[in-house]
């Protein structure tokens, strides 16, 4: 594994309200990107407001960065920091096969969730945002599932569904090298190599899924994500570019 990103701040602490809050302090008096790493939060929380479970031994950081693209091109970051994620489980664990990548913004371990992607955008000023980016890995405990929505995942943990112990300073090490490392890709080629790799990657393909929108809910073939991130759902009425959902397998 290479070193640690240059030019890339690093915080680490014990016990903090949320790493999205700290990162979000933190941005007006940082200048390029930084991670925040805490090892236990009081207050985190998921897409839509949802709590996000982080206890001791778990994964909680957030990546403050600030590329120079519209506001829709930095939600593709989800994208990028999916694959990150991907890579850096598979380097701490060297399985390839027990992972897949759930549109919009999770990762899945032998089809339980695993982790969580969340975006904030901040707006620095005309045309200038700050992005930030909220990972929550269960590296050693899975939340219990009768706290969860009905219509959600099993939840999966490293540890007790794999055997595998990684402590998350060790795991930020590697997913920092990776998020770097698709960052650049992005930058360099578009979104169509990481779409296409994203899409190698992606659990359930081509077979019946469910978008819950906040009316109604759709449900359909998942066909594949388009140029724009869009999932694309062929429905019996017809096809839908869903560009917002929770997404039930």
């Amino acid at each position: 594994m290479q070193g640690w990103p240059e030019g890339t701040g690093k915080f680490v602490f014990d016990t903090i309200d949320s790493t999205m809050a700290e990162a979000r302090r933190q941005a007006p008096a940082t200048a390029g990107a930084a991670w925040f790493l805490s090892h236990e939060q009081t207050a985190g929380s998921g897409r839509r407001g949802r709590p996000w479970s982080s206890q001791k031994g778990n994964f909680a950081a957030s990546l403050l960065i600030r590329p120079d693209a519209a506001p829709d091109k930095l939600a593709l970051r989800s994208f990028v920091a999916a694959l990150a994620l991907y890579d850096a489980l598979v380097e701490c664990t060297g399985r390839s096969d027990a992972f897949a990548l759930k549109w919009p913004n999770d990762v899945l371990l032998k089809g339980g969730k695993l982790a969580g992607i969340l975006l904030e955008t901040i707006a620095e000023g005309p045309n200038r945002y700050a992005l930030i980016i909220g990972i929550g890995v269960n590296l050693a405990n899975r939340p219990e599932a009768g706290k969860l929505e009905p219509t959600a995942l099993a939840p999966k943990s490293l540890k007790q569904d794999m055997g595998v112990s990684i402590a998350p300073e060790s795991f930020l090490g590697a997913l920092a090298v990776a998020y770097a490392d698709w960052e650049t890709r992005l930058q360099t080629y578009g979104f169509a190599p990481i779409r296409e790799a994203w899409l190698a990657r992606a659990a359930n393909i081509g077979k019946p899924v469910t978008a819950r929108l906040a009316d109604r809910s759709i449900e359909g073939i998942f066909e594949t994500v388009d140029e724009t991130g869009a999932l694309i759902l062929q429905a019996p009425d017809r096809q839908h570019v869903i560009t917002a959902a929770d997404i039930s397998l």
